[in-house]
């Protein structure tokens, strides 16, 4: 006795030969299938159109001293504060932006768990029952009759054999379009992580300034009451009262404009956290900041081509080689395959009675001859093609540029910093002195005025310029790719 095959052993032993025979071609089909390729053009990375060296020149330092690069970072290791780590966590958590986009990556996850199925053949059971009428002069009998049917089977319907790549070159776009959305997500975690920062930031700017406006307007309110007691008791004239009032009635407007801005600013932070910031993680002042990591920027061609951007924008130029694949395909033969195994009988009773089995197999091929929309489409694809190629180019030069202007600022930020705190001193010694030879009536009240005036605009421009320090540095972070890093478990 021949021993039974492992395919044999799961068909039932009623099944004819030929039956047999047409499963075993219709499963060698499936693994030639399965083990073909594709007519997709073979995929290269394209060479980096950028230089392989960061910018040098006056507004670029040496970044050997910086701490680590950004790609070897977490988001919790380059924030150094406390409660600003707090805070973007719970934003990664609650953010409805970044919700919206990881439901993207989902759906893009089940669109290619959908099209990886096209490979397979999908059996079905289909029970079927029927009756029927014929009339006499259409009965092969001459009488009429009523004919009866009942069928259960189990088959493949019109499942298409891939030999040439069409459906796999589908596939494979549809998994570079969900590696593509999944980039997209990196970048709108990149995006949440850096706006939360610099929100926070710029809560922490617009508060210190508006304790500087607050002291400066005690201050003023002094000095303004002392001239208008002088100039009751007519020791001054009424121009320098005036004089004094301008800088009091100054102090009160900076006081409402930055009471304004940071009540924005925590509705905005507010917003990107999707929930309310307790009160003990909002800062009080920009100084009380912990500043984030320095940063190497690396090797541009190591940094840049690891960006989720410039991933996702070369996930969408491979797409485009996997659809050249598909229009190559659709010059060759389709082969579809039709096939049932089951029983029929005249009476529902009889289906499961011996000599009741039946069997189809309809094999089709469809050759196209001529189809001008083949060629349209295959040209289609070669123009999608340099597109995609353009387009993740640009993404690579928008790159560069963004790291080099980082890095320019960055190269120059502590030079601005360090000029404004020496501008700040010598202001504060300036009307220091100024307010001492009014006193001792040795100058008119205008050096005063004009002194102060300059001290509080420089001390305003102190705060932002710290602010735009510790910004850049978030930005640099960012445009270097990192803050999507998964963190450590």
């Amino acid at each position: 006795m021949v021993p039974r095959s492992a395919f044999e052993r799961f068909v039932p032993p009623r099944v004819p030969h030929r039956v047999l025979t047409a499963l075993r071609r219709a499963s060698a089909g499936l693994l030639i299938a399965l083990a073909g390729c594709t007519l997709a053009p073979k995929y290269a990375r394209p060479p980096a159109p950028i230089p392989t060296q960061w910018p040098q020149g006056a507004a670029y330092k040496d970044t050997a001293s910086a701490e680590a690069e950004a790609r070897d970072q977490t988001w919790r290791e380059f924030f150094q504060d406390q409660n600003l780590q707090k805070i973007i966590a719970t934003a990664l958590a609650n953010n409805r932006d970044l919700r919206l986009a990881t439901l993207n990556v989902e759906r893009a996850r089940a669109m290619y768990r959908i099209q990886r199925a096209e490979l397979y053949p999908v059996p079905n059971a289909i029970g079927s029952g029927g009756r029927a009428r014929v009339p006499a002069d259409l009965s092969p009998s001459g009488r009429r009759h009523t004919s009866e049917r009942y069928d259960v089977n189990l088959g493949l319907a019109s499942w298409e054999i891939d030999f040439f790549g069409r459906i796999r070159s589908f596939k494979e776009r549809a998994l570079l379009e969900f590696m593509a959305t999944e980039q997209a997500r990196r970048s709108a975690q990149i995006l949440l992580v850096s706006s939360v920062a610099n929100t926070y930031l710029a809560l922490a700017a617009d508060r210190e300034n508006l304790q500087l406006s607050q002291t400066t307007l005690a201050a003023q309110q002094s000095a303004y009451d002392l001239i208008k007691r002088r100039h009751d008791l007519g020791l001054i004239p009424e121009l320098d009262l005036y004089r004094a009032q301008i800088p009091l009635d100054v102090a009160r407007r900076d006081i409402a404009i930055y009471t304004q801005q940071a009540a924005q600013d925590l509705n905005a932070l507010n917003l990107l956290i999707g929930a309310p910031v307790p009160d003990d993680l909002l800062p009080t002042g920009l100084s009380e900041v912990t500043p984030p990591r320095r940063l190497a920027p690396g090797t541009p061609s190591d940094v840049l081509l690891q960006r989720p951007d410039v991933l996702q924008a070369e996930d969408m130029l491979r797409a485009a080689y996997a659809d050249i694949g598909a229009a190559r395909a659709t010059f060759f033969p389709r082969i579809s395959l039709t096939a049932a195994v089951g029983t029929a009988s005249s009476e529902l009773s009889g289906l499961f009675k011996s000599g009741s089995g039946a069997w189809s197999y309809a094999p089709q091929i469809v050759m196209p001859i001529f189809d001008a929309r083949t060629w349209s489409a295959l040209k289609a694809s070669k123009v999608q093609k340099q597109m995609a190629l353009t387009q993740y180019e640009q993404a690579i030069q928008a790159a560069f540029r963004d790291v080099a202007d980082a890095l320019a600022v960055q190269g120059t930020m502590d030079v601005e910093v360090a000029a404004q705190e020496s501008l700040v001193q010598a202001q504060a010694q300036t009307y220091r002195l100024a307010n001492s030879r009014y006193e001792k009536g040795i100058d008119s009240y205008l050096g005063v005025l004009d002194a102060q005036r300059s001290l509080f605009a420089s001390q305003q421009a102190l705060v932002f310029l710290r602010l735009a320090r510790l910004a850049n540095e978030v930005r640099l972070y960012a445009v270097l790719g990192g803050g999507w890093q998964p963190e450590p478990r």
